[in-house]
């Protein structure tokens, strides 16, 4: 499925609905991923179902099945935050749990600090306290490098190489993916998440190099925060542990079991 944002970008998404469902959850994905391998073979989509949730995915602008631009003006985080609730605003859903991971998470973040109301958790997924002191630009421009080097071999940072791997196995458009990375986006309004009226969970593995999420969670109201041992950045999507912290969060009875 689709639809057209206010400002012309086709928004593909899924929308997995059991008649009985109690909650509805939006994903929001990571940088050079999509809906289906992000979340649906991770995973998540059969979990939430059996958990009788509502799931909508989208794919976000530049990735997927969504639409496509080589211009960096069409990838602010204020549009990718709008069209977050510009899809729930087209599924007439008035509130939904919002996860979202790596990259998905400052768009997840930008999108409840933007409207509040529309969340009753939010959930940020492969991130940690580095969240609160990036910069515009911090590592852009060698994250362009990588998804426009020739030859991925030339590559020589294991993280940034494992993008551009994952990248091409998603037959992602790589100009389009260089111009996401080069949006002028300000740093996040990181002050505004002592306002945040929902409640908030931080997780993230034990080898994440974005930092500590439960330093992270300390700057919400109603934060959280669990650190997933043995895991990076790519191996905490699809864990159990992630999938039990998630559950345990939005059922109000998580108690860190996994102490960073």
């Amino acid at each position: 499925m689709d639809f057209t944002t206010t400002t012309g970008f086709k928004i593909a998404y899924d929308d997995r609905a059991p008649a009985d469902y109690e909650r509805a959850i939006l994903l929001v994905h990571g940088f050079a991923s999509n809906r289906d391998e992000g979340w649906k073979r991770t995973g998540w989509y059969a979990a939430l179902e059996r958990r009788r949730f509502r799931v909508v995915a989208l794919d976000q602008r530049g990735h997927g099945e969504s639409g496509k631009s080589h211009d960096p003006a069409d990838y602010s985080r204020a549009a990718l935050a709008a069209d977050v609730v510009e899809l729930i605003d087209h599924l007439a859903i008035n509130r939904v749990d919002l996860f979202g991971y790596s990259m998905g998470a400052r768009t997840a973040a930008a999108a409840a600090l933007a409207a509040p109301h529309r969340f009753s958790n939010l959930i940020l997924g492969g991130v940690g306290d580095k969240l609160l002191t990036e910069r515009s630009g911090d590592r852009a421009e060698i994250m362009v490098q990588a998804m426009l080097a020739e030859d991925p071999e030339s590559i020589t940072e294991p993280f940034l190489k494992s993008f551009r791997q994952f990248a091409d196995e998603q037959g992602e458009d790589r100009q389009a993916l260089a111009a996401f990375v080069q949006a002028a986006n300000p740093p996040l309004d990181v002050s505004g998440f002592a306002a945040l009226p929902m409640p908030v969970l931080a997780v993230a593995g034990a080898r994440e190099t974005n930092g500590d999420p439960i330093e992270l969670a300390k700057s919400f109201p109603l934060g959280q925060g669990v650190v997933i041992p043995g895991c990076d950045h790519f191996s905490a999507i699809p864990h159990a542990l992630t999938k039990a912290a998630v559950f345990d969060f939005i059922d109000g009875v998580l108690d860190d079991p996994w102490p960073g």
